[in-house]
Parts: structure tokens; C-alpha cells; sequence
């Protein structure tokens, strides 16, 4: 892949509306806001789309159950997903709604083109259609000749009037494209699955329903107001419809996209449908179609019945968003399923971030400080450690493929090399023994390298980690914009002489493995504060200490599992006097909800509420854990609810 054009136009797929966000939605915007964040930087007028999929029969059934109107329902759905990421600070230019009129105007205005064209006629349909995936399929495509093969649902015959657009006139046309242009569909064995469906031959594409209502209408000017447009017509075109398309076409300067980002899922629709589409409206055809691969959990596949869905929201919350972002793009090649395991990300976390990256900032600050008063020249670093430099620069010439490959693990990999050479030359050259031996001019160099090397890694790590790279930035006096990344990356320049500015470190050190419990992630920096807050190292406290806390008799009411937790129970809890409260507690994995209901608990009442997995904490019961497991403390006998203890 390669984008020689001075416009970059980037688009996610609209997510559809029947489900609040999860980490494969966060996965594709995050690969398309790297994408955007490193177009801009690179000097590209970049363009970024996302947006929302809010018609079709599904939603209507949707809303109909929660008794509420399929817009309602849509308006809901579709700001959870902009305020997610609005929250994770996505630089889009466009979220685009396919309810918003514009949208509506470009698509009937694209039907009217098809239809004049001749590649949309009226016929009758008869076929198997999956309300779930939005989906017609041919009697040979079924599992047991009933089911869906993509979700494994139940089909219906659908038999009703409908127009269809010509796909089976543009397979020979889309053939060719798929030959001629070897980068179309990426990764590459995505593409080979697309052509070999295609060479199975394609039949013509029902494009409108009329069994429901929730759809964009036919134009005034074919006058059949009976029938909606398909879900899928009607979301493919967002991506020129966003530009203007059918309205004011000023944007439509950024068309062909460069790059158009979807799960494997919806490939075929976006490999086969859309491109045929352009084709009959004859626009042209996108730079790049690249589809990823889906997540599990600790090896499993997601799903809510398992309870081990990941919530993109509270693994950002719980170890940093940009954490997050370095981890999703790091540990999977882009194509393939990725798995997500809190010991992973905590891994990738202390290791590459800390160690490799965090902890050289805090060395060369810890250097310059030590030995030149923070002050680093760069006048005699291509007197002692050319070989070092010309190394780095080297493979950072060589990143700019990856991006544009859609390999971003490749990327992060080999800038890490770059951390690598800086973190070898301080064990190789001994600074300290330099200053020792008198040669502090050595000395300065090689801490001049490691601050070049970290300025340089700041730009190439600015699209994925923006906010930690700006802090980086602060360190050298430089702000990262497209004018110093021509200066620094692509004329190669070194740093002026600089006084460094310390900051507090990146990365603390993650020492436990606690999203989805009640307390956050401790870091050493943490431990460290509440260590020196201790009143004398025995920690012992005085009587009027240990009744500040409230410990009282309750006996479980209700008890139920969290969906999408793997440690907590919710507790409705009765302490006497009429007085109901909720405690959430981390004792799923030793302790089912039938089993507790009706005991007896201690549980210390007059803690602050918190929230803890969204949901309101009033208390903590008390527990016992050692190598056998965890034990709730509980009375011997029966005791009157409310009752103190101590």
C-alpha cells in the first residue's frame, strides 16, 4: 500500500446500532485514528470518517421490543458510540448518521443514477433472509438448509416485490480490478477469499424491502413509496455521501478514500458490493479495502452469555487509554484474530513501555542532570556514535511501508529496535565511566544520542501514543507538528543545544492484575505513598483508629453475577432497621450466587459509596484469602441484623 496523493481520506466502517460499543469496534477506530494522526503528521490534507448504521429491519425489531421508536432507539445507541469516542479522544473530522438528511438526499440521489442507468430494475424476490445479518442467501449457502451461515440463526423465505441492482453485469469488471490492482484487498488472503467468491459466479442484488418501514425511501421520481432501500445500499454509500455527495460536492475532492477499514465480517459486502456500486455510479474505486481479524479472551470467543466481553471503556480506564492503544496495535498482526488477556496487556505494558521507553527517558534526564546540569549539545554525535545513528536511521526510514501495509505491529516492532540501539549504547559506553575517566565531551555525546533517538521515536510514536509523546516533546523543548517531523525525521536533523525539562515518569509499574475488581491497578509509585503515609513501619494504630470503621451483621438478600465481569457478584444486603444496600464484591470465582444467598456477613458500613464496574458500592464485606482460597467471615450463629462488631 502506498499513498503518493497529498489527500488521505480514511474511513472506518458505521457500526450498526443494535449493540453498544465492544474492543473490536475500538480496534477499527483506533487503527483508522493512528492512520489520520499519521497522515496529518506526515503532511497529507487528511479526511477521517465514523459514524453509525441505524436502519434496517433489525432495529425496528430492536426498538418495537424496549417500546420505543426505531429512532429513539438509534439516537440512544448512536451516542454511546460518539461519546466513546469523543471520550478516547478519536480525531475525526465526520461522524456521519444514516438518519441525518444529508446522508438520505446523497443515497436517493445515487438510486436515481443506478436506476437511469439501467443496472436497477423491479422484479419479485423469493430467498432465505437472515434479519440478524440484514442478508439474503441461495438455498446452498444454508447450514441444514435453514440456518445462516454467518451467525448460524434461523432464515425465513422472504417473498415479496423488490428492485435489484445489476451486480452480476459488473463481476467481470471487478475481477479485473481485484488482478490489476494487487493491494486492492488487504491482507492478501482476505483477497484471495473475495475472488474465489466472485468466480462462483454473482446473482443480482435485491436492494429494497417492503415487509418494514425503517429505511431510506425510494426517489420522488420513481414514485414507488411502498418500498425502503436495503440496509447495505443505503450504509455503503456514507462513505461518499459524508463528502457531499448528491448535495454539495466540495469534499468529494477527497474520493477515492486511501484506505477503508472493516472487520472480516463485513469484507464481502465492502470487497464486492461497494465497488460495484462506484462502478454503476462511475466513480472510482477505493486506494485500499483492508480487513482485520476479531478478538477473543483468554482464548475464548466472545460472547454476553459467557460474560467475557471486553468493555473497550473500563480496560482504558483501568490501565490508560494509550496503554491500550500501543497494546491493540502491538500484539496482533493486522488480519489475523487477535487475543486480549489482562496478563498480556500489563506485560506489554512494564516491558516495552516501561523498560524500553519510560525508563530511558528517565535515564537520559537522570544523566544530563547528573553530569551537565540538564543541558545536551548534539555537536559530537557523528564524532563517536555515527555507527549508532546511521543504524537508527536506517530503519526509520524503512517504518513509512508499514504504516501504508496496514502492518502496524511491524511499525512498533522495529521502532522499538530504534529503543533497542539507545538502550545497547548506554550499556556499552558507560557514560558514568566516561565522566570518571575525564571525558565528559564522550559523555555528552552519547547522552546527545539517546536524546535524539527519543526525539525522533516521539514523532514515529505520536499517531498511537499522542499524549505520551507530547510529554516526551516537553522533555526537548520541541512540539510535534508536520514542520519539525520534516526536520527532525525526514531531513534527519539533530536537536539544537537544549535544557531538558523533567516530568514525572510514563509508565509506573503495574504490579497487579485487577480490572474488574474493586480496586484499581497498584502501581510501585502508589505502594511507595502509602508506605511513607504509615504511621511507623510496624504499622500499628490506636483503638479510637480501629473504630473509625463500622463493622455490621447483614444477610444476602439477592446475589447475581455481573455480565462481562470474571470476579464480581452483586449483593443486595438487609442490616437491620429496614435498611437495604448494594455491595459489590470480588468473590465469583469462589463463591455462586445460590450458595450465599440467606448467610450472614460482616461488612464494614460506613465506607464512601463507589462505583465500581458502573455499578454503586455501599460497603465491603470481609473476607479471609490464603492459599487454599477465600473465605467470607461470618457469624457462628445466628446474630440480629445491624448488629456491631467489635
Amino acid at each position: 500500500m502506498e499513498n503518493k496523493c497529498k489527500k488521505a481520506y480514511i474511513t472506518t466502517p458505521i457500526y450498526y446500532v443494535n449493540d453498544v460499543p465492544h474492543i473490536g469496534h475500538a480496534y477499527t477506530t483506533i487503527i483508522c485514528d493512528v492512520l489520520a494522526r499519521y497522515s496529518r503528521l506526515i503532511g497529507l490534507e487528511t479526511y477521517f470518517l465514523t459514524g453509525t448504521d441505524e436502519h434496517g429491519q433489525k432495529i425496528e425489531e430492536a426498538a418495537k421490543k424496549r417500546g420505543k421508536s426505531a429512532k429513539q432507539y438509534a439516537d440512544e445507541i448512536s451516542a454511546y458510540f460518539k461519546d466513546l469516542w469523543d471520550e478516547f479522544e478519536i480525531s475525526y473530522d465526520k461522524f456521519i448518521r444514516t438518519t441525518d438528511e444529508d446522508h438520505k438526499i446523497g443515497v436517493q440521489k445515487a438510486f436515481e443514477v443506478m436506476y437511469k442507468k439501467g443496472d436497477i430494475y423491479k422484479d419479485m424476490y423469493e430467498g432465505h433472509y437472515c434479519v440478524s445479518c440484514e442478508t439474503f442467501f441461495t438455498q446452498n449457502q444454508l447450514i441444514d438448509n435453514e440456518y445462516c451461515p454467518d451467525c448460524g440463526k434461523s432464515t425465513t423465505i422472504v417473498k415479496e416485490e423488490s428492485y435489484f441492482f445489476r451486480l452480476s453485469k459488473y463481476e467481470k469488471r471487478l475481477l479485473e480490478w481485484y488482478e490489476d490492482k494487487e493491494n486492492c484487498v488487504l491482507p492478501k488472503g482476505k483477497k484471495n477469499e473475495v475472488v474465489s467468491f466472485v468466480k462462483q459466479g454473482l446473482r443480482d442484488l435485491s436492494v429494497t424491502r417492503t415487509s418494514f418501514d425503517w429505511g431510506i425511501k425510494l426517489p420522488k421520481s420513481i414514485n414507488d413509496p411502498k418500498h425502503v432501500m436495503y440496509v447495505w445500499l443505503d450504509a455503503l454509500l456514507n462513505y461518499i455521501t459524508a463528502l457531499g455527495y448528491g448535495k454539495d460536492e466540495k469534499l468529494m475532492k477527497f474520493w477515492p478514500a486511501v484506505v477503508q477499514v472493516v472487520g472480516k465480517d463485513i469484507l464481502r459486502f465492502h470487497a464486492i458490493y461497494w465497488p460495484a456500486f462506484l462502478m454503476s455510479l462511475d466513480l472510482p474505486l477505493p486506494k485500499h479495502i483492508a480487513a482485520h481479524g476479531w478478538w477473543t479472551r483468554n482464548g475464548e470467543k466472545m460472547s454476553k452469555s459467557k460474560g467475557n466481553v471486553v468493555n473497550p471503556r473500563e480496560v482504558a480506564n483501568a490501565y490508560g487509554l494509550e496503554n491500550f492503544r500501543y497494546f491493540m496495535l502491538r500484539e496482533v498482526p493486522f488480519g489475523q484474530d487477535g487475543d486480549f488477556s489482562q496478563k498480556a496487556l500489563i506485560d506489554r505494558i512494564n516491558s516495552d513501555l516501561g523498560n524500553d521507553l519510560g525508563n530511558l527517558v528517565n535515564r537520559v534526564l537522570g544523566m544530563s542532570g547528573k553530569y551537565f546540569e540538564l543541558r545536551v549539545d548534539s555537536k559530537d554525535i557523528m564524532i563517536f556514535h555515527k555507527k549508532e545513528l546511521k543504524e537508527c536511521e536506517d530503519i526509520i526510514d524503512s517504518l513509512q511501508k508499514y504504516i501504508f501495509e496496514m502492518q502496524l505491529n511491524k511499525y512498533l516492532e522495529n521502532l522499538w529496535k530504534v529503543l533497542s540501539i539507545a538502550n545497547q549504547a548506554i550499556t556499552t559506553y558507560e557514560p558514568w565511566v566516561k565522566m570518571k575517566e575525564g571525558k565528559s565531551d564522550e559523555a555528552m555525546a552519547l547522552v546527545a544520542l539517546i536524546a535524539n533517538i527519543l526525539t525522533k521515536t516521539a514523532f514515529l510514536l505520536h499517531p498511537v501514543m499522542p499524549k505520551t509523546t507530547s510529554k516526551i516533546a516537553t522533555v526537548f523543548g520541541f512540539e510535534i507538528n508536520a514542520d519539525n517531523y520534516k526536520k527532525f525525521i525526514e531531513e534527519k536533523q539533530l536537536l539544537d543545544t537544549v535544557t531538558l525539562k523533567k516530568i514525572d515518569p510514563l509508565f509506573p509499574k503495574i504490579e497487579d492484575m485487577l480490572m474488574s475488581s474493586p480496586q484499581p491497578a497498584v502501581t510501585k509509585e502508589k505502594k511507595k505513598k502509602e508506605q511513607k503515609s504509615e504511621n511507623n513501619k510496624d504499622g500499628i494504630i490506636t483503638i479510637d483508629e480501629f473504630f473509625k470503621s463500622k463493622i455490621k451483621i447483614a444477610t444476602i438478600l439477592e446475589a447475581e453475577e455481573i455480565e462481562g465481569s470474571d470476579k464480581l457478584l452483586r449483593l443486595q444486603i438487609d442490616l437491620g432497621k429496614n435498611e437495604k444496600r448494594q455491595i459489590i464484591a470480588g468473590i465469583k470465582e469462589f463463591y455462586k450466587p445460590d450458595d450465599i444467598i440467606g448467610k450472614q456477613i460482616c461488612v464494614v458500613s460506613n465506607l464512601k459509596p463507589a462505583k465500581i464496574f458502573g455499578n454503586k458500592s455501599e460497603g465491603m464485606l470481609l473476607a479471609a484469602k490464603d492459599k487454599n482460597g477465600l473465605t467470607i467471615i461470618m457469624p457462628q450463629k445466628s446474630v440480629a441484623n445491624g448488629s456491631t462488631v467489635g
